[in-house]
């Protein structure tokens, strides 16, 4: 093989093992770093076939002709794909980690078949089965080292009360409430934004932690049995809060029972002192556990707050709030019968409940340019949907809702939302391919807009809405589902 053929071979297999590491990734970011949710789990597996796949075999199949195809078809392509993307990679530690750990070992593997003149063809799967197994070994021991630092730093904080939540529904609401209601008589840290896996609690605990924080209240999320219970027993809270729970994710758990059951792996904590469980998760008495749900009377949620009564102690609270959405109550209630439990007067609590801030893009109202904005963005459950739907309702001008409808969730589900949406609104922009040919089907608004990603919706959205419009953005899943 002449020199440049040599060169260009070199520099191809280089770039192409590169950018299919980039794809794998990419995916692995996105699905938790399990790469049996990335083959058996992904919402686009086409994407495999088309970036992966069928890459892969030309390389091995179109010999000298590759670099062209690599140069004109492949990294185009990858550049386009990548670039559409709402939800990029994050240059983490990790990736990082993974893709130098990559590059290093297609390098190696090249220059040695080329002072050899071992290889007919540069090797592309070896470097990524590698990149990837080595990644993964290296991951486990420093998750390893991180654990037993923060675990160390727990333990060193004797006082420190931990209240950990989990749920199907609203744990970032009732975390946040918990937070904002207790921080009025002490020093209290909640885990930020939607963190609420094992490596993220870990990371949180040795990073952002105040050594001289009284309460540390953290959401617990979980994909399989067994999520719940490695939160537990790494944080072991004294208090625990178990939300409502559904068919969240019921792709991953396959029943309800098998939800509710990791969700109890809560109960498993060494050090429980008294949880809080939702009427939908069991019935079951425990001398530690206080059911909530039923406990909240006369509700009045409007779209400038929600009023309610609270049976707590024996004694009946009314209750203002500015948070939106009558399901919010719920989180609320919980919120205060902790803070009833930590010694808050009904006083106290009163008033840190009138001050609670919307959780952000939970039902969030926006004002802009004449138009109400519902920015609902991150709620992707039908009990908080069907709430959002009935509040747009109350508003006296046209309604617009831009939604990929629900995601890991039930056909039958879908079709409620479709019935609520059809009695409300005027127009429908729906989002994404995982839920398009089901809305499609079944929608019977004015106005219908069938959107296959995300890129294209501010345009539709100027030409769709105008001032006085109300706009409820329900469940913004990202372009890869």
């Amino acid at each position: 093989m002449p020199n440049y053929e040599i060169v260009i071979a070199f520099i191809t297999n280089l770039l192409f093992v590169a950018v299919l590491g980039w794809y794998l990734i990419t995916n692995l970011q996105w699905y938790d770093y399990k790469i049996s949710r990335v083959i058996l789990k992904h919402h686009k597996p086409h994407w495999h076939l088309v970036y992966f796949l069928i890459p892969f075999v030309a390389y091995y199949t179109t010999g000298k002709f590759f670099s062209i195809f690599f140069f004109f078809a492949v990294l185009p392509a990858m550049f386009f794909w990548y670039k559409n993307l709402d939800k990029k990679l994050v240059l983490t530690w990790r990736v990082k980690r993974f893709l130098i750990l990559l590059i290093s070992l297609v390098f190696f593997q090249d220059v040695l078949c080329t002072l050899k003149s071992a290889c007919e063809t540069y090797g592309v799967f070896m470097p990524l089965a590698l990149a990837y197994a080595g990644s993964l070994a290296i991951e486990k021991f420093l998750f390893l080292s991180f654990k037993k630092e923060a675990k160390n730093k727990l333990r060193s904080m004797d006082k420190l009360q931990i209240i950990a939540i989990t749920g199907s529904y609203g744990k970032t609401s009732i975390k946040n409430f918990v937070a904002e209601i207790l921080s009025k008589k002490y020093r209290v840290y909640a885990t930020p934004r939607s963190v609420n896996t094992i490596g993220g609690i870990i990371r949180d605990v040795n990073e952002s932690l105040p050594s001289d924080t009284q309460i540390y209240v953290c959401e617990a999320g979980a994909r399989e049995s067994g999520d719940i219970y490695e939160i537990t027993t790494f944080l072991e809270p004294q208090t625990v809060v178990v939300g409502k729970v559904g068919l969240a994710h019921i792709e991953y758990f396959k029943s309800l029972q098998n939800i509710i059951a990791t969700k109890l792996e809560i109960m498993q904590s060494p050090r429980l002192e008294r949880a809080f469980i939702h009427t939908s998760v069991t019935n079951e008495p425990h001398p530690k556990v206080t059911f909530f749900g039923d406990e909240i009377e006369n509700v009045d949620a409007r779209l400038d707050g929600t009023d309610f009564e609270l049976n707590i102690e024996g004694n009946t609270l009314s209750l203002r709030t500015n948070v939106l959405g009558s399901f919010q109550t719920m989180n609320i209630s919980v919120a205060a019968q902790i803070a009833k439990k930590f010694g808050l007067s009904d006083e106290e609590i009163q008033s840190a409940v009138s001050k609670l801030t919307p959780v952000e893009h939970r039902l969030q109202m926006i004002k802009a340019g004449g138009k109400l904005i519902l920015d609902d963005g991150y709620n992707g459950n039908i009990d908080g949907m069907l709430e959002a739907v009935r509040l747009c309702s109350l508003h006296n001008g046209r309604k617009v809702i831009v939604t990929p409808g629900l995601v890991e969730s039930s056909y039958e589900l879908n079709l409620k939302l479709i019935d609520a949406i059809n009695s409300v609104f005027d127009t429908v922009i729906v989002t994404g391919a995982l839920n398009a040919e089901l809305f499609d089907k079944n929608l019977k608004v004015k106005n219908k807009i069938m959107l296959g990603d995300k890129s294209k919706m501010q345009e539709a959205l100027v030409e769709h809405t105008r001032a006085g419009d109300i706009i409820l953005f329900a469940n913004d899943a990202p372009n890869f589902i």
